[in-house]
């Protein structure tokens, strides 16, 4: 497999995806953070002195996903056609999980995989942000690639 993102020089480049066929491009990214059962139920109840963690997280997930080409350095600017992101609940030995899943799309010629991944990165940080003051403790998980169709390497979806 050859890399695109290497000049002849072997230097970083961005790759021109001006010939690319524009398709239905569609990625869902995963990841979470684990709270204590304080800022649990400080979140569930809305009771956080700094406001609605999950609306603001949601909100900064969003922008997050908007502004991915300008903290990544070798992303395009592409026209996001939308962005959803969810939350979810886990009990877990340590605490509660807070899973959060993003799903983008676009109608482009390059995916919108980093772009997911940007949104459910900066909802977990926002998270963390508005929380650490109860505990700087909490960790943030795993952060993947669920799924994704589109384009010409065709579809993806994560196993296990």
């Amino acid at each position: 497999m050859k890399f695109t993102h290497f000049n002849d020089e072997g230097r970083a480049r961005m790759v021109d995806v001006g010939d690319k066929p524009e398709t239905n491009r569609v990625a869902k990214a995963q990841s979470s953070i684990t709270v204590n059962k304080e800022i649990y139920e400080k979140i569930v109840n809305n009771q956080m002195k700094k406001g609605d963690v999950l609306a603001v997280a949601q909100v900064a997930g969003i922008m997050a996903c908007k502004k991915t080409w300008e903290i990544i350095p070798m992303c395009h600017p592409i026209p996001i056609t939308g962005i959803d992101i969810h939350f979810h609940w886990e009990e877990v030995d340590k605490g509660y999980k807070l899973v959060i899943i993003s799903t983008v799309k676009t109608k482009g010629n390059t995916g919108v995989e980093m772009e997911a991944l940007t949104a459910v990165s900066a909802c977990a940080l926002t998270v963390y942000d508005m929380c650490k003051a109860l505990d700087k403790g909490m960790t943030i998980g795993e952060t993947f690639l669920l799924e994704k169709s589109g384009g010409k390497n065709g579809d993806y979806k994560r196993i296990g």
